[in-house]
């Protein structure tokens, strides 16, 4: 499968609004070194991790620049990241080149990879590195990847665009249900259901036989329900003291010492994100006397996405794409994405790609 020298891509310049985002038909296609992987992207999910890098959510204080006029400032997933960046935080795509040393990949293979590729190491057990932050990204035709973090799913029965939405999403999701340890019979409140995230670990904690309460705008409650919600809860409400198992939350916010006070004795809160805001307030009586157990989950083990990828190849899951957008109109997706009108996910399809 052959390449062209030049590639249609997005370009970040720094931290900041949709103007910082620059479209390009003539950066360099990258080439695969020793033990990477040259793929041809198909479709990117657009996701919250996006966003935030360009705002510089993360970290934004500044590490200044290069001699050479590069510049690095603390906005990324695990601090400096490096402009221009390709962001584009999951994909689906095909092999097309080899790096050396590379085997038992071919190409035209369908392939994904995790968000955050896991790279532990013995001082630093959760280290990994993330797509679109620490190394370029799925917002361009083309993008190199390390062989190992890759898996095939062309045997899956979903399309393109559908698995394009759910390396991130989906990913995140199983990665907080296995974290707080969802099993069948565990009565799970998942905050932001309607999102992309939310929906998935409605869909996957289904799958693990749990029953699941979405906590998500009333007029969304369909496609909550739709994907295994047994019951809902209006966002702005407080849900019932001493209900549940666990707690899946990607919202944060004001509302956080309710989703504690909702959880059993011996219970467990998992948190992958916090769109209403990151500072909170903790009774600290609430957590020790109820022997409350809190997860902070970004660090992804290599079999939680294994666990997700058979999933996808069997086609036991699958997820909610509300719109997709050309590449070129990747401003005008992200606007639309933060407004929150739409449930489950955003979808970028790349030039030449019939969506």
């Amino acid at each position: 499968m052959s390449q062209p020298a030049r590639m249609t891509g997005v370009e970040l310049l720094g931290h900041g609004g949709p103007d910082r985002l620059r479209y390009r038909d003539d950066i360099a296609v990258p080439s695969p070194g020793p033990g990477e992987v040259l793929v041809q992207i198909a479709a990117a999910g657009v996701n919250n991790t996006d966003i935030a890098t360009r705002l510089g959510w993360y970290a934004p204080q500044s590490r200044g620049a290069t001699a050479e006029g590069e510049t690095f400032e603390d906005g990324g997933w695990s601090g400096a990241i490096s402009f221009p960046r390709i962001q584009g935080a999951e994909f689906c795509g095909r092999v097309v080149a080899l790096g050396d040393g590379v085997i038992g990949w071919t190409p035209g293979q369908r392939v994904i990879c995790p968000t955050n590729m896991p790279e532990p190491r013995e001082d630093a057990p959760t280290a990994y590195r993330a797509l679109g932050s620490d190394i370029d990204g799925a917002f361009a035709e083309y993008c190199v990847v390390p062989a190992r973090h890759l898996h095939d799913v062309s045997a899956s029965p979903l399309s393109d665009i559908e698995i394009a939405a759910m390396p991130c999403a989906f990913g995140t999701a199983e990665n907080l249900l296995a974290r707080a340890g969802v099993s069948e019979g565990d009565r799970v409140l998942v905050t932001g259901a309607s999102g992309g995230v939310g929906l998935a670990a409605v869909q996957l904690a289904k799958v693990r036989g749990a029953r699941v309460t979405g906590q998500c705008c009333l007029d969304k409650a369909d496609a909550v329900q739709a994907a295994g919600a047994c019951d809902i809860i209006d966002r702005g409400a407080e849900p019932e003291a001493r209900t549940f198992d666990r707690v899946i939350d990607i919202v944060g916010g004001p509302q956080w010492p309710a989703r504690i006070r909702s959880l059993r004795p011996g219970g467990d809160y998992a948190v992958a994100g916090a769109i209403a805001g990151p500072i909170v307030e903790a009774d600290l009586r609430t957590l020790y006397l109820n022997d409350i157990t809190l997860h902070g989950c970004t660090y992804q083990p290599r079999d939680v996405f294994a666990n997700l990828v058979a999933m996808i190849n069997s086609g036991r899951v699958r997820p909610l794409v509300s719109k997709t957008y050309a590449l070129r109109d990747i401003a005008e997706a992200q606007a639309e994405f933060q407004t929150k009108r739409h449930s489950g996910k955003i979808v970028l399809f790349m030039p030449g790609v019939n969506p």
